[in-house]
């Protein structure tokens, strides 16, 4: 297998790839967990598929809010430093949305759960009985 020639790449040119990649992945692991849902999905997996789609959808109006702060900033410094910080900031902002969802969503996940669920003709998952007799 041939390897990758990188010698005519600068350290931002990578870094700025790997950002891409990442964004990347993260939305086509998301696109890939809500085109699985089915008649078999269980609860669970549609409550945690909807619970990462509104992380991701607050995640792109966080980076959008972003783009406007930064159009007002004048561009100084090292191209290499920024990339790096701003992929620090986009896992910062990934991290923030996943954990707002899990403390104090907004309700969207909740709304596109009960919508996929009744699309899809999910069974709402069996609730565990104590011992089985009616007293």
């Amino acid at each position: 297998m041939a390897g990758l020639d990188l010698t005519g790449l600068s350290a931002s040119a990578l870094t700025e790839y790997a950002a891409n990649e990442t964004q990347n992945a993260s939305g086509a692991a998301l696109k890939s967990k809500l085109q699985n849902v089915s008649r078999n999905t269980s609860d669970d997996e549609l409550m945690e598929a909807c619970k990462s789609f509104e992380a991701y959808f607050l995640e792109q109006i966080f980076k959008e809010m972003q783009k406007s702060v930064d159009s007002l900033k004048p561009d100084t410094g090292d191209k290499s430093t920024q990339t790096l910080v701003d992929y620090f900031r986009n896992e910062t902002i990934q991290d923030i949305c996943a954990t707002s969802v899990d403390t104090q969503s907004n309700g969207f996940a909740q709304m596109l759960y009960e919508n996929l669920k009744r699309n899809y003709d999910i069974p709402t998952a069996p609730t565990e009985t104590g011992s089985g007799t009616d007293k």
